[in-house]
């Protein structure tokens, strides 16, 4: 065999045997099998809102065992959601009881990590998944002056400050259902995509541009201090004992995403 004969062939060796080793160390990249339900703010608001692909929801409600919701929040959040959303076989609840959870107060990349371990329902087939967790303890972004109710984190999940909640009631139940439905339906218009989450609502206009992602208009249920709450915000709520609405503008932005 010639000199550049077998150059040729051992190149021809190392350049095979090189190829045969990658391959066998390549692991194969496994794919999130909750990707669906981990994604950004807003990402599913049509989704949701309308029948094209998924006819049906789930709402997963996960709490411990005193930190359940009213029940007449829990009845006001299916008649919201009914009214809104556009799901012709229907909307299911699923309450899940779990053990008060550690390290309170919790960040939210804390929430996060709860939510992974105690979330049972995700979107699958043609049902689309909601999950909304009911916290044993209060958010790291309190101050002395103003508490967080809730928060809406991902394209499917909220956190809803339960305890917080029952604190500034006062043992008040009908106040502490109000503060429920207007946090829980608030924190559902996020995930819906309001108020211009994905920047583009029809009426990007009435988005207040002091307080991003909410409506400027007061009364509104996405008014920005309707889960941020002072002192006079809960006098106010107490004045007022009703569950704030959305505005038409509002409405017309979920319409136009295949809403009711």
């Amino acid at each position: 065999m010639s000199t550049v004969a077998s150059k040729f062939f051992l190149l021809f060796f190392i350049l095979v045997s090189f190829s045969a080793c990658k391959k066998d160390d390549e692991q194969p990249v496994e794919e999130d099998p909750f990707a669906e339900n981990r994604k950004a703010l807003g990402a599913s608001s049509e989704d949701l809102l309308s029948s094209d692909f998924y006819k049906t929801l789930t709402v997963e409600l996960v709490y411990s065992e005193i930190y359940r919701p009213t029940q007449t929040a829990i009845d006001n959040l299916r008649t919201f959601l009914m009214e809104r959303v556009n799901k012709p076989q229907g909307i299911n609840f699923v309450e899940t009881l779990v053990p008060e959870q550690p390290n309170d107060p919790f960040t939210i990349q804390e929430i996060r990590d709860i939510e992974d371990q105690l979330r049972t329902k995700y979107t699958e087939g043609n049902n689309i998944a909601v999950y909304l967790f009911f916290s044993n303890g209060s958010s790291t972004n309190d101050t002395p002056t103003t508490v967080t109710l809730g928060t809406a984190y991902r394209n499917t999940s909220i956190v809803i400050y339960e305890r917080t909640l029952q604190v500034i009631s006062n043992n008040d139940e009908e106040l502490l259902s109000i503060i429920e439905s207007t946090t829980m339906n608030h924190e559902l218009g996020h995930i819906l995509g309001l108020t211009n989450i994905s920047g583009d609502d029809i009426h990007a206009e009435h988005e207040d541009q002091s307080n991003l992602k909410h409506c400027f208009i007061e009364e509104c249920l996405m008014y920005f201090d309707a889960t941020s709450v002072t002192r006079s915000m809960i006098e106010r709520m107490k004045g007022r004992m009703m569950i704030p609405q959305l505005d038409p503008l509002c409405i017309e932005d979920l319409q136009a995403k295949g809403g009711l």
